[in-house]
């Protein structure tokens, strides 16, 4: 189970880092913000988060093909709620944190689909590989700031995330749930 989560944690990790996208260069506010990877385990949902990850977006509604972000998780920050596992997640079968302590998405692109709604387009890198992912985003502005909304599936075989004997116990597809939050400049 931790191999696997952490390897979906590892994916919501670039997801966020697709939707990071909100001003001009303006750092997401990590404790407003959250990223988290779901999975099945012997058919039973696993949801974790990711504790640590930092970023930065360059988003203008009226502008967003010129969107840019960079999204950066900490793989070891991968939380299943148990220390056990967690231990077992950052071994070279799942996260390999050692050798690959990052993940990291960056946006080079959003089109827009109609309200809030928007598309970013970009690459999410994990555990030395590189995957071009497209994420539904929602985009949200008030007085505290810009919000980025999304969910994308990713593939936890496409990056070696879990031995082959895992496969019959840790479904492959995993959910990366983001919300990430920036703050106006002053």
């Amino acid at each position: 189970m931790s191999g696997k989560t952490l390897h979906r944690t590892a994916a919501l990790a670039a997801l966020l880092l697709t939707l990071g996208a909100a001003a001009a260069d303006t750092p997401v506010n990590a404790a407003k913000s959250s990223v988290s990877a779901t999975f099945t385990q012997m058919k039973v949902a696993v949801d974790a988060p990711f504790k640590q990850f930092r970023g930065s977006v360059d988003f203008d509604p009226a502008k967003p093909a010129q969107a840019k972000a960079h999204i950066e998780i900490d793989t070891a920050s991968f939380d299943l709620g148990d220390e056990d596992y967690n231990s077992e997640v950052r071994k070279a079968a799942w996260f390999d944190t050692a050798h690959f302590p990052k993940a990291s998405f960056d946006a080079t692109g959003v089109k827009p689909l109609g309200g809030t709604r928007y598309e970013a387009s970009g690459t999410l890198s994990l555990k030395g590989k590189t995957q071009t992912l497209t994420v539904p985003v929602t985009f949200k502005t008030d007085g505290d700031g810009s919000s980025f909304d999304g969910t994308v599936t990713i593939s936890r075989a496409y990056f070696n995330i879990g031995d082959d004997e895992w496969k019959d116990t840790v479904a492959d597809p995993v959910t990366v749930k983001f919300h990430i939050v920036v703050s106006p400049k002053h």
